[in-house]
């Protein structure tokens, strides 16, 4: 079978009109579209597309020379700068919005720490999550103006902009004189309180402080917050020199506003107040801290007309802080006209009801849904299951809002930090054909596009990028790659990866990008109420009605290797039926009972509209 033959099944009957159609906006509709109605895309910039090569070495000045440690450009290295910029997405749009995303997360795009890491095992900032700078563009990646650009480029077509935020931390700069060479581990607040010095028999140091004092109902605010005088409770913090006034905003700078008390062993406290890897870990709780991040990204919105944010380690800051900040940022945006903005928290984890938590305690309208990931992955692989999907969705009621809420969670296939779907796929079938791996990708994204969510395709999985794991093995190169690791591998369907991604006729892009046609076309797949009709303990059926006013829509999944025919229950309203995907009967075998047919590793989506 040739390789665009292997995805045609999955595009067979799919048909609307073109996005080049869609594209044109009508008085910025784009900004009435609800959170579940958009398919984001996300990127990492650096790794996207080269639109200006004098900027690869950290901006046209030439203010960064030298080797790769001064200018962090290195691209044969996968931890370093390889050049992609803002400028290479504005001259990509088209590639985009052909595919059918409606919204780009952009990966943080503010001025990095060039270069960190201990000697022999340096990495550059080019994945932007080391921020020295919070208020103008990393120069590796462009400039405000460029960015403006490509924001307005954008919202003309209909398309919004997410952008990558942190909170949590910044760069590693501050540095500890009780151990500069081996890390500090974490000193916890009882053993090194923040009122002494070097334990709580130690002398007074911060007499008065009241920083863990609340009000009745729970909350800090700055009366009850008395400032820091030292920040040596428990380690002797400084920055070394040449970095005292590196980071942006000037406040930033003072060891003050952090917590220093040593790298974070990710559990119990030292999950919110350690250093995340050495990097410095913020004093959220203070009243300072939180209006000085509010200010920032509220910037943001106001300059650039932002639509959304994504939020880095949301696990590792206090509520409050979140409590604070979300309403904000959710009231910054309506004032800049932008009625929709879009709040989502990263929290890596699997369990709904911890997910859950962070919209009822934290006050996210919406976490990355991580749950999600995990389950579609192992039922597409075979492992477990259809019966662990029907688990998953019915702890939607946990979110604040229920299961109403639920439909704009993000949700996933793989990602930048734990590897792409094709990978988990081959990995855990070695032995397959690249017929059957491809299947089960386009299973996957079957999954992903036509249950409840906002769909997120990660940048590269449209053109079967696959990767040998997570991190950097998942930060593959658009263009034509130096890195012998990536142009060696293989893509999904066995090809080679060497050379540039960016082909438009390819089985998998033009399979995804019909999936997001027909998403785009039936109302009842982006916000339908979900109802889960079968499913069951081994591979084989999964099945889903996505309920409207207007009508039932079928959406019916086997994840077996053998074909697949059996009635499901349908309402028994939903007399008349149009296929949408597949092969679908016309009519019901009787009032709630409808035959389906599906072969292996495929769907099919049915509509029955009312009034049929």
């Amino acid at each position: 079978m040739s390789r665009s033959a292997l995805f045609a099944f999955a595009a067979a009957a799919i048909t609307t009109v073109s996005f080049a159609q869609a594209a044109t906006p009508v008085r910025q509709a784009y900004l009435d579209r609800a959170p579940q109605d958009e398919v984001i895309y996300f990127v990492l910039p650096d790794r996207f597309a080269n639109g200006d090569a004098t900027n690869d070495r950290g901006g046209p000045a030439g203010d960064l020379v030298g080797d790769r440690l001064k200018t962090g450009f290195d691209p044969a290295d996968k931890g370093f700068y390889h050049g992609g910029d803002i400028a290479g997405l504005t001259a990509r749009l088209d590639y985009i919005q052909g595919l059918g995303a409606t919204t780009i997360w952009l990966g943080p795009i503010f001025r990095n720490k060039v270069v960190q890491g201990p000697p022999g095992q340096e990495s550059a900032g080019y994945h932007g999550y080391w921020i020295t700078d919070f208020t103008d563009v990393d120069p590796h990646l462009g400039t405000r103006a460029e960015l403006k650009t490509f924001v307005d480029a954008a919202h003309a077509r209909g398309l919004k902009v997410y952008l990558d935020i942190v909170a949590n931390h910044t760069a590693d700069v501050i540095q500890y004189r009780d151990c500069p060479a081996t890390g500090c581990d974490y000193r916890s607040k009882a053993d090194y309180p923040f009122v002494r010095k070097g334990g709580p028999r130690g002398p007074a140091i911060n007499d008065g402080f009241l920083g863990d004092a609340f009000l009745g109902d729970g909350r800090r605010t700055a009366e009850n917050f008395a400032r820091l005088t030292r920040p040596d409770f428990a380690y002797q913090p400084y920055v070394p020199k040449g970095e005292a006034t590196v980071k942006a905003p000037a406040w930033l700078n003072d060891p003050i506003w952090y917590h220093n008390r040593g790298n974070s062993r990710f559990v119990g406290e030292s999950s919110t107040y350690g250093d995340f890897s050495g990097l410095d870990d913020l004093a959220t709780e203070n009243p300072r801290v939180v209006q000085g991040f509010i200010d920032i990204y509220g910037q943001w919105i106001d300059d650039f007309g932002i639509d959304g944010y994504r939020i880095d380690t949301a696990r590792h800051v206090n509520p409050e802080f979140w409590q604070a900040f979300v309403p904000a940022m959710l009231a910054r945006a309506r004032a800049r006209g932008i009625p929709n903005f879009h709040i989502f928290g990263e929290v890596a984890e699997t369990e709904p009801g911890m997910l859950a938590r962070f919209t009822r305690v934290d006050g996210y309208p919406a976490v990355l849904d991580f749950a999600f990931q995990g389950a579609v992955a192992d039922v597409v692989n075979g492992k477990t299951g259809t019966d662990v999907l029907a688990h998953l969705f019915a702890q939607d009621a946990l979110y604040e809002g229920g299961a109403q809420a639920a439909l704009q969670l993000p949700t996933f296939l793989g990602n930048h930090d734990m590897g792409r779907i094709g990978h988990f796929v081959r990995a855990a079938h070695p032995e397959a054909s690249d017929a059957e791996i491809a299947r089960r990708v386009v299973l996957a994204h079957a999954f992903l596009m036509f249950t409840r969510g906002a769909p997120v395709l990660y940048y590269g999985d449209e053109q079967g990028l696959v990767g040998t794991g997570g991190d950097k093995d998942a930060r593959q190169d658009m263009f034509a790659t130096r890195v012998d690791e990536y142009a060696s591998a293989r893509l999904v369907d066995g090809a080679s990866a060497a050379g540039d991604h960016f082909k438009t006729d390819g089985a998998l892009y033009k399979t995804i990008s019909a999936m997001a046609r027909l998403r785009a076309a039936e109302p009842a797949l982006r916000g339908g109420r979900q109802v889960v009709r079968a499913a069951g303990d081994k591979p084989g059926l999964f099945a889903v009605s996505r309920m409207t006013p207007a009508g039932e829509t079928l959406v019916a999944f086997n994840t077996g290797l053998t074909p697949i025919t059996v009635q499901v229950e349908v309402d028994a309203t939903s007399r008349t039926w149009r296929s949408a995907h597949g092969s679908c009967a016309a009519a019901v075998t009787a009032p709630g009972s409808y035959r389906v047919e599906i072969g292996p590793l495929d769907y099919m989506i049915c509509v029955s509209e009312v009034g049929q």
